[in-house]
């Protein structure tokens, strides 16, 4: 018997729908759903390209719980692999570290290539004997994830449900086909992280919308006004926001960051952010990038990764260092700003009698749009 809250009030259009039930942000039986029947079944975020940039990197992450591990191989591609040993289930990688020859168990010295084969097993036929008939090597390397890198980001479908990344993400990689071009992260002081008292979707919530600009955010909104914004949405795929009046950042001496190249004049002054669904926030300007994964925790904790990106490298341009800090600088407050309005929403969940919420059908649309597409997943999950 289903005795969680009905979903049809979700399930609506904007101007007669609730927003999910309190159970989806307090509940730790609704969150272990959602992991199953919304993260798990999608492609969802876990990691960034940069972190493992040459042959042989390799960076452990934990995606709710279970471990995985970033390998950038030998032909430059990315495999996402679960971090545990196939003998007895020990972690293979407990730190981000380049692996010189093998991936190499520390419990039994099991190892394992770059591309998750199974390539030695010590004295598992006994001592001395290296192989034994009953220990199929080709049956036992690592368990692959399907996995996709768009935007730096490393996408994995941990179920293998999924249709194809491209086929999923078309509409918004077709819409932003403009910035399919070298990006290059900023560095050091482009890489920061916020540790978060709230549930992760109430921070792709708070980003798919601007209304809430003229009180949270008022630097941004001094420029930036309401009337500059739109709503962007697209059914069961993406949702968020765009600027018409995106102003570059200068220094001192007037200098900008370089545009990349090729730029329609839509991007002069305009400028997108959507929430690719279900936790990655992304954000395109003429002349930046970034990126947000959601690291979901639990029920009411979300660690937020933030990385900015640049036509130019570092290296091309240490001239832009100190604009770069300052641009990481402007972007950090305004995404601290937001701390204590998803906070306050987590904190308000717990209100017995909140029905979920209603939506402004003129603002809401994008924030109406991921609350749907969860309560579809969810309700797919269910019947599955």
């Amino acid at each position: 018997m289903n005795t969680h809250s009905p979903l049809s009030s979700v399930l609506t259009e904007v101007n007669t729908a609730n927003g999910l039930p309190n159970e989806h942000y307090i509940d730790p039986a609704i969150f272990a759903e959602e992991r199953r029947s919304v993260l798990f079944a999608n492609w969802a975020g876990v990691g960034f390209g940069k972190d493992i940039p040459e042959a042989g990197d390799a960076k452990p992450v934990e995606f709710l719980g279970m471990p995985l591990l970033l390998v950038r191989d030998r032909d430059g591609s990315v495999g996402v692999f679960q971090n545990t040993c196939r003998h007895r289930g020990m972690i293979l990688v407990d730190k981000p570290q380049k692996i010189r020859g093998a991936i190499r168990c520390p419990y039994h010295s099991w190892c394992y290539g770059l591309n998750g084969a199974l390539r030695t097993t010590p004295h598992v036929g006994g001592p001395g004997q290296n192989r034994h008939d009953d220990v199929k090597m080709d049956e036992l390397g690592l368990f692959r994830i399907r996995s996709y890198i768009w935007r730096d980001v490393v996408f994995v479908n941990v179920d293998g449900t999924a249709e194809e990344f491209e086929t999923a993400n078309a509409a918004l990689m077709e819409r932003w086909k403009e910035f399919e071009q070298p990006q290059h992260h900023g560095g050091e002081a482009s890489s920061f992280k916020l540790s978060v008292k709230t549930n992760w979707k109430l921070a792709v919530e708070n980003y798919c919308e601007s209304y809430h600009l003229p009180w949270v955010h008022p630097g941004l909104n001094s420029y930036s006004r309401l009337e500059d914004h739109y709503n962007i949405e697209e059914r069961d795929q993406y949702s968020g926001q765009g600027t018409l009046v995106y102003r570059q950042l200068e220094d001192q001496d007037g200098a900008k960051f370089p545009d990349f190249s090729g730029l329609s004049t839509q991007w002069d002054e305009g400028a997108e952010y959507v929430a690719v669904y279900p936790n990655v926030l992304l954000g395109v300007q003429r002349d930046h990038s970034f990126a947000i994964v959601l690291e979901p925790v639990d029920c009411s904790n979300t660690v937020e990764h933030i990385e900015l990106y640049y036509a130019k490298s570092e290296k091309e341009t240490p001239e832009y260092d100190g604009l770069r800090a300052s641009n990481a600088q402007l972007w950090k407050t305004v995404f601290e700003e937001d701390v204590f309005v998803v906070e306050g929403m987590q904190k308000g969940r717990h209100g017995e009698l909140f029905d979920g919420g209603r939506f402004s059908p003129a603002m809401d649309g994008p924030t109406h749009n991921f609350h749907h597409w969860v309560a579809s997943q969810v309700a797919k999950g269910r019947t599955a």
